[in-house]
């Protein structure tokens, strides 16, 4: 039910053990390689076939340069193509959707693509080059009253043009290290039509028209999202499945269940340790298991514009207060959270090396004297013994168990939390509206890029998605700074720069800790590979079912 309320015990929370499990570990895991099953020989794919998968939550709205959530990723992302995306056999790797070719002048202001032939809309109008640049004037100039999530990503274009049908023109006012990747192939660039976006750009929020390898049938929320394979994609031979069936199942045992019985064949987020050893137990050889580390986290947003948490003092107590490197030990044994790191994926390019994290106020080693001197800034900001304030959060896992977690190790310093589960309309809702004192969200997206990593933590003018509602123009000019460095080494050393100051010397906002990524899915779902990212290679073009 939308608002409903959850409070959830200490004595729910250490039910088990957990109170002797959390002093067990002293560090954290360290990130492995993806792990995937061992390729077996060719197959030829099959045409034909439903292919129906579980989506444990719901989107806010249907306009992807609006949102943040794979709720909408999953089941409404086969509609539509972009201009590039990612290559799954050989990620990070671009190749490219819509576009047939692109060039990059010699002094990197100048991004030309020439758009593919013959490409149509599912009303059957042709796709020219003013749906693409239609699009992008929406995400990086958007217009009054209209949310684009995404378009400080964008800073460095100073324009777009489109020299003829098939011609695509950006002009950067400097260069950028990674509008090609971060910006052209994220996944979240749906093109639309220009007709219509130029008469509503809020049209997309509530209707489906894409250029996708499947056509929209049907929405009904709470329920389903139905494709039909698009007969007349540009891609020859593609797709192979005739249709898919995306099914909504918040809940978690039901959505196993419906695994285990073949009902639906994978959820693409992710499954837990327990639920991947009970569909192994369970099915065998059936089943494929992937994991991979993720380039996902969980933050503490608190909101500065409330007292006391615009408080900075009481703002460091409370990451003092959390024993992260014990918490990511204890709670990877039933849910997806595991490393411990700031801002950018633990074992990626960009990330602290561990050395440099544990100076960090929040990842100290010693964790009494982490809480000792929380205590002593919550008594010198004047915040009472018992001082409680309300945490919500989402209701779908890991959020759940990790706002438990966070609860208790307030509660050791004093603090008296109440944790209040929405489900992911009215909490996207509240965090948009800064109806909220402290909120449990995410930092996830489909690269290692600190482009993408820090978007959330710079000034919400330019960023809406900072939902913690502060403004530090030094943060700002350190990710400008970062962006435009071109040398890989120097580049990091900004960004552990942003890192410290938003999250020690600031904390503005509370990392929590990073996820791993386990997909179990029935073996004769072919044609689909994992990768550190659930935004990506959701399109379904290749996927096919075995017999």
């Amino acid at each position: 039910m939308a608002g409903r309320r959850q409070v959830l015990s200490r004595r729910e929370f250490l039910a088990g053990g957990a109170a002797a499990a959390l002093g067990l570990w002293s560090c954290a895991p360290t990130p492995q390689a993806p792990q995937q099953a061992p390729a077996p020989a060719e197959e030829k794919p099959r045409y034909g076939g439903e292919l129906v998968f579980a989506v444990d939550a719901e989107p806010p709205s249907l306009d992807a340069h609006r949102e943040t959530t794979f709720a909408l990723l999953h089941p409404f992302a086969p509609f539509y193509s972009t201009l590039l995306k990612f290559d799954q056999n050989n990620y990070p790797k671009v190749v490219g959707d819509l576009a047939e070719s692109w060039t990059v002048s010699p002094d990197g202001l100048v991004y030309e693509f020439k758009l593919r032939d013959g490409v149509k809309f599912h009303d059957g109008s042709p796709l020219t080059s003013r749906d693409v640049v239609a699009t992008y004037n929406k995400i990086i100039f958007p217009p009054q009253g209209v949310i684009s999530a995404r378009k400080a990503l964008y800073a460095a274009v100073e324009s777009i043009e489109a020299p003829d049908t098939r011609t695509v023109r950006f002009k950067l006012k400097y260069p950028s290290a990674s509008v090609l990747t971060a910006g052209f192939a994220s996944p979240w660039n749906w093109i639309y039509k220009a007709d219509i976006i130029e008469k509503d750009p809020r049209w997309y929020e509530k209707n489906v028209l894409g250029t996708g390898a499947f056509k929209f049938v049907e929405y009904v929320p709470g329920s389903h999202v139905v494709g039909r394979k698009n007969e007349n994609y540009f891609i020859q031979g593609r797709p192979y499945l005739d249709g898919f069936r995306a099914v909504f199942t918040i809940d978690r045992s039901a959505m196993v269940a419906a695994i285990r019985s073949g009902q639906v064949l994978v959820n693409f987020r992710s499954v837990t340790p327990q639920e991947r050893d009970d569909l192994v137990r369970a099915l065998g050889n059936q089943v494929v298991v992937e994991e991979s580390p993720w380039i996902c986290s969980q933050i503490v947003v608190l909101n500065n514009e409330k007292p006391p948490f615009n408080d900075v003092r009481v703002r460091q107590a409370l990451t003092l207060a959390v024993d992260r490197w014990s918490g990511g030990q204890y709670l990877s044994q039933f849910t997806f959270l595991k490393y411990v790191g700031a801002l950018m994926r633990p074992g990626g390019p960009f990330a602290m090396p561990d050395s440099e994290l544990e100076k960090i106020p929040g990842f100290w080693r010693d964790i009494n004297k982490s809480r000792e001197e929380a205590r002593r800034l919550l008594r010198e900001a004047g915040i009472p013994q018992n001082f409680s304030f309300v945490l919500k959060n989402r209701n779908i896992e890991p959020y759940p168990s990790l706002g438990v977690f966070l609860i208790d190790q307030w509660r050791q310093i004093g603090l008296q939390v109440e944790h209040q589960l929405l489900e992911t309309g009215p909490w996207t809702q509240d965090l948009r509206t800064g109806n909220f004192e402290a909120m449990l969200y995410f930092n996830c997206d489909f690269m290692d890029d600190p482009d993408l990593q820090l978007l959330s933590f710079i000034s919400p003018e330019r960023s809406p998605v900072n939902y913690a509602r502060y403004r530090d123009p030094v943060l700002d000019e350190l990710y400008d700074r970062q962006s435009r460095e071109l040398d890989a080494e120097k580049r990091k050393q900004i960004v552990w720069q942003f890192e410290r100051r938003a999250v020690g010397e600031m904390a503005y906002q509370l990392p929590a800790l990073w996820w791993n990524r386990i997909v179990v899915r029935w073996a004769k779902l072919k044609g689909w590979k994992i990768t550190p990212s659930h935004y990506i290679n959701q399109d379904l073009v290749d996927v096919w079912l075995a017999q």
